[in-house]
């Protein structure tokens, strides 16, 4: 967790519960203004995705989860 992520989180334990209510809904409209599916990556998101790409990453859709055992290493 950032230093920032701290502060938010120190501040809004401060609040009576109907105030970190109201911040936790607003704060939830700023995400989905941003980004309405969730589908946009923040830059560390982006520079981790786009090295698991080049490392050998394989997407789950591309293995063949009923034969697993073709993939051991002979």
């Amino acid at each position: 967790m950032s230093v920032l992520q701290k502060e938010i989180n120190a501040m809004l334990e401060m609040l009576p519960d109907d105030e970190q209510q109201f911040a936790y809904e607003f704060v939830k409209r700023l995400v989905l203004a941003w980004d309405p599916d969730f589908t946009k990556a923040t830059p560390k998101e982006r520079a981790e995705i786009e090295h698991a790409e080049q490392s050998g990453f394989i997407s789950d859709g591309d293995i063949d989860w009923d034969n697993l055992a073709s993939y051991a290493e002979s």
